[in-house]
This record gives structure tokens, C-alpha cells and sequence, in this order.
């Protein structure tokens, strides 16, 4: 029997002074919202808490137009690391702008547009 895999969990506080627990769980190739054109994405899943008590699904969805927008721009595609490190970040600025929200009630899904996805890379040094 082999022992489930070890997860690093990390902590971010939030601008509204909530301090969350994230690890990341794994990604999958997933179709974007009708309004997104039904494109596929890549979506990256967190696995999140706010209490120490209930853990929730978070997800980041990376549509595929958005890295073909960023390669053209940038005259190369971007490295899996790269990708997730834009996923954290969007999921870090998600929850700032979470504030007091429940958890329970609130959506717990973002998404990554191509001109968000060229301000997370830059604030990360990503050229």
C-alpha cells in the first residue's frame, strides 16, 4: 500500500487580513465558459481553507487563447512552470478580492484573460 502524496501547504494573507492555507492539487485540460467561446483551458485546482476546519475547491482556468496571445507577443510559449506560477498568482489576487465573503456561497472559480495574464507575468519578471 502506498502512502498518499505529500502536500505542501502554503499560506497567504489577503489585503482583507484573512489568512488562507492553499496547496495545489493537480491540472486537467477543461472547456471554458460559452462566454469564453467554449475554448479549451487548462484549469489548475487548489484545494483551500480559511479556518483550519473546511477545505474548499478552488480553481484557475488558463484558456488556450490567452498563452497563444502570450506567445505571439512574446516569440515563445510559455514553460509549465510558468503557467502555474500564473495560476498561483491569479489565485492569490482572488483572494484579495474575496474580502469577508463565505466561502460556502461565494464562486470559487477564476479565470485568467489574456491582458491579466501578461500583468501577472510582468509582476513576476516574465518576458
Amino acid at each position: 500500500m502506498s502512502s498518499p502524496p505529500l502536500r505542501r501547504i502554503k499560506t497567504y494573507t489577503a489585503s482583507s487580513g484573512y489568512v488562507y492555507q492553499y496547496y495545489f492539487v493537480g491540472q486537467r485540460q477543461a472547456p471554458t465558459a460559452p462566454a469564453e467561446g467554449g475554448e479549451a483551458a487548462t484549469e489548475f485546482i487548489f484545494d483551500v481553507t480559511r479556518d483550519r476546519h473546511a477545505t474548499f475547491a478552488f480553481t484557475v482556468l488558463l484558456p488556450a487563447k490567452a498563452l497563444r496571445t502570450w506567445a505571439a507577443r512574446h516569440g515563445r510559449t510559455l514553460s509549465e512552470p510558468e503557467r502555474y506560477a500564473a495560476a498561483k498568482m491569479r489565485l492569490l489576487r482572488g483572494f484579495d478580492d474575496l474580502g469577508s465573503a463565505d466561502l460556502r456561497q461565494n464562486l470559487r472559480h477564476f479565470s485568467i484573460t489574456e491582458e491579466l495574464l501578461e500583468e501577472l507575468l510582468a509582476e513576476l519578471g516574465v518576458a
